[in-house]
């Protein structure tokens, strides 16, 4: 566990979140529902953090992703706000005659970072290999600085749906959701559950979000290219600073080959995240798009 001290959030750095909200799922069979629709195990969730989950397609791809946390008669997923009615909808499809409910929240989202976090209301943001925290209260008079916070994020390879990149078009491996317990491949059926595992047991993945770094700016949505062939996408980006989806085996042939990365003809270096487990496959290796 993070260690946690008591300090004054308001003369840390922070940031309101806008683009984020939240929805509440309560009642007595909140946790089971819950269970057996998303990727994270809830079961081993504690109460000081915020996990990343998703709930999938049938097919195995993110149509939400969202941090996820425990309330009192509950749990609160943290979603991009313009996902939040649409996420409502799809779990009321699935609620049936469950004793839950449904309900959005008015609650600020706010983004907290630093060496250590205050030690009330603070919740471990687990993307983040330390120092990252949610709290869902106001704690300062000023917004802070959101941007701060999207360059930490992307610096640290982490992507959002909605933000980097549309429902239903990645898979959870693609956006290292099997880095960070985003997805559990011990609990059981999930939403999707098949398809991931699969992709977990035989190795398959070969999309991976990758730290951008660049000579000069980068522009979401230009082609990574490498030997005069495509193999990403810049997905967000501040300045010289970004993520992308990268097809990892093509990355490492044409590295291979001495041929440089560039985006719109900018030169770009492309990082494994610090903490991230995944290792770049041998040249040559084969996969699945």
């Amino acid at each position: 566990m993070i260690s946690v001290e008591a300090l004054d959030p308001c003369s840390m750095p922070h940031a309101h979140l806008p683009d984020r909200a939240t929805l509440l799922v309560t009642g007595t069979e909140a946790e089971p529902f819950l269970q057996n629709l998303v990727t994270a195990d809830l079961a081993s969730l504690s109460d000081g953090e915020a996990r990343p989950s998703a709930l999938l397609t049938p097919q195995g791809k993110i149509l939400f992703d969202f941090l996820v946390s425990r309330i009192e008669g509950g749990l609160r997923l943290d979603v991009a706000a313009g996902a939040r009615g649409d996420l409502a909808k799809r779990l009321t499809l699935y609620k049936l005659r469950a004793k839950v409910t449904i309900a959005p929240s008015d609650e600020p989202v706010v983004a907290v970072w630093d060496e250590a976090a205050p030690s009330d209301g603070a919740l471990a943001d687990r993307r983040f290999p330390a120092r990252v925290f949610r709290r869902y209260e106001e704690i300062a008079a000023d917004d802070g600085n959101p941007s701060d916070f999207e360059a930490l994020r992307l610096s640290l390879g982490i992507a959002e749906a909605e933000r980097d990149f549309p429902g239903s078009d990645v898979f959870p491996h693609d956006v290292l959701l099997d880095q960070n317990e985003g997805v559990s491949f011990r609990k059981g059926c999930f939403v999707g559950q098949e398809v991931v595992s699969r992709m977990q047991h035989r190795g398959t993945a070969r999309r991976r979000v990758m730290v951008l770094r660049a000579e000069g700016h980068l522009t979401p949505g230009s082609n990574l290219e490498a030997g005069g062939k495509a193999i990403g996408t810049v997905l967000s980006a501040v300045e010289s600073l970004g993520i992308g989806m990268v097809r990892i085996d093509r990355l490492v042939d044409a590295l291979s080959a001495g041929a440089e990365l560039s985006a719109d003809g900018v030169p770009v270096e492309a990082e494994v995240p610090s903490w991230a487990g995944y290792a770049l496959p041998q040249p040559g290796a084969g996969g699945e798009a």
